[in-house]
């Protein structure tokens, strides 16, 4: 049994891309009994913070699709929970960065690469890196650091992936596991 649940999302983007919240997603954080949320950006919307805050105390951060209604969210944070560091930011980085990384993307595809280095810069301290920005999931160990992305919540990055959020189980220790659950 976890110590504790955090629960993650990411690009939920409401409502450009979807109308209203899964309520799977609030199912499945409720069934998880998380004790936190953590909203890796693109949210869009004020009202899905608070629609996820009546299930938990919800962190979020600024994506690329926040700049107007949610402008005031950082866009890094640092949190710890049981003395485990985690690290929680959207990923697109500066606007120079995102549009450099939007042109490699048309022009290469999706590489891990780009986002790696950039996130254990931001949060060398920390034992997670949570991100979103490329709707795809990501449960990635890099020198003892778990480097995760729960996909999007609602539209994500290519047919063979379902939306998706996470769950990040914090167990005695500081010992982390995560999970991917696919919302098929």
């Amino acid at each position: 049994m976890s110590a504790i649940t955090l629960g993650v999302l990411s690009d939920t983007h409401i409502p450009d891309r979807a109308c209203n919240l899964d309520r799977r997603i609030l199912e499945i954080f409720r069934q998880a009994q998380v004790a936190a949320i953590m909203h890796a950006g693109d949210v869009s919307t004020p009202a899905v913070l608070v629609e996820l805050n009546t299930l938990a105390p919800v962190h979020a951060v600024r994506g690329n699709r926040d700049w107007l209604a949610l402008s005031h969210l950082p866009m890094y944070t640092r949190l710890v929970f049981d003395g485990v560091v985690i690290g929680l930011t959207h990923g697109h980085g500066r606007w120079w960065e995102y549009m450099r990384d939007r042109a490699d993307y048309l022009l290469r595809g999706y590489r891990l690469e780009l986002f790696q280095p950039r996130l254990l810069t931001a949060f060398p301290d920390a034992h997670v890196m949570v991100f979103g920005h490329t709707h795809r999931t990501l449960n990635h160990w890099v020198d003892h650091k778990l480097i995760f992305n729960p996909g999007s919540a609602h539209f994500p990055d290519g047919k063979s992936e379902a939306p998706s959020v996470g769950l990040l189980h914090i167990r005695a220790g500081g010992q982390v596991e995560a999970e991917i659950i696919y919302l098929r």
